[in-house]
């Protein structure tokens, strides 16, 4: 997680060993005064003064890459009192003994999380958390963008891509320094009590939520049950904080009744500034704030609300207008998130990830789009929705059929759903459903002509950047691929 590009020698020390054992109620063993200069959970990420933290996850057991670990370079290692004689075994077999100090907890995971809450308390900067069950990773992109056209750009910290998890945001706390002021972190979960473990590292100053909606509803039970684990970001406010919810959202009275602080809203009616919207279809919006003009390259109504988002941050934080705008302005797309691909044909990639609601959002804004030529849907099953499965599917395909596309591709064996809901609806288009990519790139390629216009809609584990990629490779889009967005709904 430390820059890549600073030489290890030129990384500040972080902790020396024994003094981080004795900040979490670590056991050590070895060499107490070890420097820590970064901190990785992958063995292969380790270079030379890293601390290793050995987890175990559900496929493997970071136990067993301890040496490899100390080869490259980690002269710390974190792991279980369970894990011992493991432990040990590997240290001894790097030949490095005398060199490595061996911490260990009862647990590898609450122990680089309390490291990490250890180190941000040590760097005194104001901090913004983003959750929501979509559009966290945009929202918090469009944030630093203002931030750091408002604030030199070194003062601000961020957590990069969509590193938010129990681990992520960890890991991405370890990267603040002592020049950033002001921070803006992406807080996501996919499990009960998780937001309580992210809440306690990060203590938001400014919370954001942007939505309660359906992503991950499979490992929750309900949106009740999203709503009040997402709520839990507010869990460490003690009446100086604020929090930031979406005007419309149907849980915003049950959040803002768990804030001890201070409740803001945005979106169009409650974001305050905006004086004129333009809608410019795939090149995004125009939008007038404070007697400034914004060229938000991202499309959609949902990535409208992150810009109104970013914009209510602005405001609460007293920024100039001028300097705001030229931020918002700035932002570019992170990969597979609303990115418009041109060539022959026009392909809106949204392939980051896919929910009930996320896509819901996509196909809204697709069908809304004029167009002289053809429109065609490639959606890829939307995963984690336990028992909601099914019927999301079936809802999918009802939307689907109704989005005015004169072609439906659908890949995943939960899109078997949408199959069956678009067949009793009588979709007279063309209408494919496979669980190969290669059939699927042979279908869609066999079957595009130039002008048609494609969203690529699917959640992250089915990969349809491949689509894409072949797409390309055919000839149908050019290499370079313009791109432009994010999204609110991704």
């Amino acid at each position: 997680m430390a820059n890549p590009d600073l030489p290890t020698a030129e990384l500040p020390v972080l902790f020396r060993a024994g003094e981080l054992a004795g900040l979490i109620g670590g056991a050590c063993k070895g060499f107490l005064d070890a420097p820590i200069r970064s901190v990785v959970a992958d063995s292969r990420a380790a270079k030379l003064d890293s601390m290793f933290v050995a987890l175990k996850g559900e496929r493997t057991d970071g136990h067993l890459y301890i040496k490899q670990a100390i080869e490259n370079g980690a002269r710390v290692v974190m792991a279980e009192f369970s894990r011992r004689d493991m432990a040990l075994d590997a240290i001894h077999a790097s030949n490095m003994g005398e060199k490595i100090c061996l911490i260990l907890v009862d647990s590898t995971m609450k122990g680089i999380q309390q490291a990490a809450c250890e180190y941000r308390r040590r760097n005194s900067l104001l901090r913004i958390g983003v959750t929501g069950s979509s559009g966290k990773t945009t929202t918090k992109e469009c944030i630093a963008a203002i931030l750091s056209a408002c604030y030199p750009p070194e003062s601000v910290a961020m957590s990069p891509g969509n590193l938010n998890s129990d681990i992520g945001l960890a890991l991405a706390l370890f990267d603040l320094r002592p020049q950033h002021t002001i921070g803006v972190f992406e807080m996501g979960i996919n499990r009960k009590g998780e937001m309580d473990e992210l809440a306690s590292m990060y203590e938001p100053d400014i919370a954001v939520i942007t939505n309660i909606g359906t992503a991950h509803i499979g490992m929750f039970g309900s949106r009740d049950e999203i709503a009040k684990e997402k709520g839990k970001i507010f869990s460490h406010f003690d009446g100086h904080q604020k929090a930031l919810l979406w005007e419309d959202d149907q849980y915003r009275q049950f959040l803002a009744s768990l804030v001890r602080g201070t409740v803001h809203y945005y979106g169009l009616k409650s974001t305050e500034g905006i004086e004129k919207i333009e809608n410019l279809g795939l090149k995004g919006w125009r939008i007038g704030w404070k007697q400034q003009t914004i060229e938000f390259g991202f499309p959609g109504q949902h990535n409208l609300l992150n810009a109104c988002a970013a914009l209510s941050i602005a405001n609460m934080l007293e920024l100039d207008p001028a300097q705001a705008s030229r931020g918002l302005s700035s932002v570019k797309p992170l990969f597979g998130r609303s990115e418009i691909r041109e060539g022959r044909i026009t392909v809106l990639q949204d392939c980051y990830n896919a929910n009930p609601d996320s896509i819901a959002a996509a196909i809204e804004f697709f069908s809304a789009l004029p167009s002289d030529n053809r429109k065609i849907l490639v959606l890829g099953s939307m995963l984690e929705l336990g028992e909601e499965s099914e019927r999301a599917h079936e809802n999918v395909g009802l939307m689907a059929g109704n989005s005015g596309a004169e072609a439906i591709f659908l890949f995943g064996q939960e899109m078997a759903a949408a199959e069956a809901a678009l067949k009793g609806r009588s979709f007279k288009g063309m209408l494919m459903l496979t669980d190969s990519m290669n059939e699927l790139i042979e279908a869609v390629s066999g079957f595009v002509q130039p002008g048609d216009l494609l969203l690529v809609k699917g959640s992250r584990g089915m990969a349809l950047e491949r689509l894409t990629k072949a797409l390309e490779e055919k000839g149908f889009l050019s290499p370079s691929g313009k791109a432009s967005g994010g999204s609110h709904a991704s």
